[in-house]
């Protein structure tokens, strides 16, 4: 598989996301930085307006189910914690849980913290994108400053 197409693809999927798929362009495979900047932000974002738009449906289906105990309860769990950060100051909580580039943080938990306090779309939108910047700007300075730490990760 193309190594652009891997960056792309590793940016979408939760957890990974960008943080994962800048340190994979930059520091595995040597890529221009701006254009693993680029490549990663937009696959990113792609999984948030399906989120925004059907977590609260999917969720609901989910809790149905006997099967799907223990994944709802680990994420009511994590929504119950993380939607009081957002609660208070939305928007700009909002972008700031989007934007610091730590485990757990980032555009798949916050739109699914977004959608379940029933934000506005575009605002949501607007918020995520403005975060996920912020998020990658934050992990391409360093991949570049630090690349030593790739090393120790592996």
């Amino acid at each position: 598989m193309d190594k652009l197409l891997q960056v792309f693809i590793s940016s979408m999927l939760p957890i990974v996301e960008q943080k994962g798929a800048i340190l994979l362009g930059i520091l595995s495979y040597d890529i221009d930085v701006f254009t693993v900047f680029f490549v990663s932000l937009i696959g990113s974002l792609l999984p948030a307006p399906f989120i925004l738009l059907f977590f609260n449906k999917i969720f609901s289906w989910m809790k149905k189910y006997k099967f799907f105990v223990h994944i709802n309860n680990i994420i009511d769990k994590k929504i119950a914690k993380n939607s009081k950060k957002i609660e208070k100051r939305k928007e700009l909580a909002l972008i700031i849980f989007v934007g610091i580039p730590l485990p757990t943080t980032g555009v798949w938990t916050g739109s699914a913290v977004a959608a379940f306090l029933n934000l506005d779309f575009k605002k949501s939108m607007l918020c995520i994108i403005l975060g996920a910047i912020i998020s990658a700007v934050l992990i391409t300075i360093i991949s570049l400053t630090f690349p030593s730490l790739w090393n120790m990760s592996l």
